[in-house]
């Protein structure tokens, strides 16, 4: 666990000694080594059960695909910063390159937590880096806005949760994640106890975020940089899955009833959220509002309490971890030449750069689950078992998923069909360092298919 931790904390000083002009490859070829190091956790000789397990921190099935995807994207993070970062003062580049080092370092602490107030202490801890990260370098001057959206959602959903984990651990006597799914059920006959679920849960649900609670996410990803949005879809909301999955264990005699609302907004969220996208005309929009449907989907097979539905959760949060940020990534290429957001007006770029073209061709495919990829997986498993446990749920996910089919089409189609317009004289062309940043995302992607088992979780 250390051998990953520890380089990815001495990073910090690597930054701030490193000459002017070695910072972005030295931080690169750093970053790099760490999550090819990490890769190792991969093999995991148990089947069941813990590995690299100390009095903290532990990695098992659930933890070890979230935590590879948590060190893959430091490198990528920073891949995709160097050019929009290069005309900012040195110490603005360092401070930059440190929020990101110390953003993996919380969730190298929060999915390995084998303490569930360490987990919720990390799950916090990760708001501060990120809400700097949007505040001071978003785009446009709504970032504060966004900002404070962010920051006052997930704290007003999380602070219920520090309440009733004191009251767990008073009840139980402890708080660990190795003994808490062995401890004596509860019997939550009580409107206290109700409550006492639902706040255990809540932080989660905002943070994944349940379509309701999602406000804040559409903004944050609008205003963010690029490795904000990046690390924004790809691993902070998969805390909420993963917290989830976590609480789940413990709250087992309630779930079966007290669940039903929360699922009926989770499959009218992906309906609703990719109507939202089909409307939309900013390009960074319509791929937040479509991270939110997505994760709709995920907790609904998470709530239904099935071995395939969590299977198919994890599965479809490690495939939409890696496809979303890629489509972040485009969207930022075009940003950056185009400098525009409106699809309209940044359309046809097939004519200008047609390599780009067959990127954004393999990300619309992976957001629509074309098979044989993992977000394909995912999303069948949850449906499997979202059908098991009510036929009625077919009318909502089939339609939600030709809703997303439709929308990613229409997103490809927008920015890269058609005639280039006139305004568009003089576009740059496409880099290696783009090239290589989609192929670092995509890769991984289609690498899966081959070896689904690395991200089946629990069940494997």
């Amino acid at each position: 666990m250390l051998k990953v931790l520890l380089p990815t904390i001495m990073l910090v000083p690597t930054t701030w000694l490193s000459p002017p002009k070695k910072i972005w490859p030295t931080s690169l070829v750093y970053s790099l080594s760490i999550a090819i190091i990490s890769l190792s956790w991969l093999n995991n000789p148990c089947n069941t059960g813990w590995l690299a397990l100390n009095h903290l921190m532990a990695l098992d099935p659930l933890s070890t695909p979230l935590l590879v995807l948590t060190c893959w994207l430091l490198p990528l993070m920073i891949l995709a910063s160097q050019n929009h970062m290069a005309g900012e003062p040195i110490n603005r580049q360092r401070t930059y390159i440190t929020l990101l080092t110390s953003l993996q370092i919380f969730l190298i602490m929060a999915f390995s937590a084998t303490e569930v107030l360490l987990f919720y202490v990390m799950f916090e801890a990760t708001l501060v880096p990120t809400l700097i990260l949007i505040t001071r370098w978003g785009n446009q001057a709504e970032r504060l806005n966004a900002g404070t959206y962010f920051l006052f959602y997930t704290l007003a959903g999380s602070l219920p949760l520090l309440v009733a984990l004191l009251l767990l651990q008073n009840t139980t006597g402890s708080l660990s994640l190795l003994t808490l799914p062995y401890a004596a059920a509860f019997p939550m006959t009580s409107f206290a106890d109700k409550f006492w679920w639902a706040a255990c849960l809540l932080a989660f649900l905002v943070k994944m975020p349940l379509y309701g609670m999602h406000l804040w996410l559409p903004k944050a990803h609008v205003e963010a940089p690029i490795a904000g949005s990046m690390v924004l879809a790809a691993v902070l909301l998969k805390l909420g899955g993963y917290g989830m999955m976590r609480m789940m264990t413990i709250l087992e005699p309630l779930t079966k009833e007290l669940s039903y609302p929360f699922i009926v907004l989770a499959l009218w969220g992906v309906i609703m959220t990719g109507s939202i996208c089909l409307r939309q005309t900013d390009l960074k929009s319509l791929i937040a509002y479509s991270s939110v449907g997505h994760m709709g989907l995920v907790a609904g097979g998470i709530l239904i309490q099935t071995p395939w539905g969590f299977t198919g959760a994890l599965i479809l949060m490690i495939a939409h971890g890696l496809t979303s940020s890629a489509l972040f990534c485009l969207a930022n290429t075009n940003y950056e030449r185009t400098h525009t957001r409106t699809m309209v007006l940044a359309r046809g770029l097939q004519m200008a750069l047609p390599l780009m073209a067959s990127w954004w061709f393999i990300g619309s495919l992976a957001n629509l689950a074309l098979p044989p990829l993992p977000n394909l997986m995912g999303e069948l498993m949850i449906i499997t078992s979202l059908f098991n446990w009510s036929w009625t749920t077919i009318a909502l996910t089939g339609a939600g998923t030709l809703i997303t089919a439709g929308y990613s089409l229409y997103m490809f189609l927008m920015t890269q069909r058609g005639p280039l317009p006139p305004h568009m004289m003089a576009l740059p062309p496409s880099h290696t360092r783009e090239h290589l940043l989609l192929t670092l995302h995509l890769v991984p992607l289609l690498l899966l298919i081959t070896k689904p088992e690395l991200v089946w979780g629990w069940t494997y």
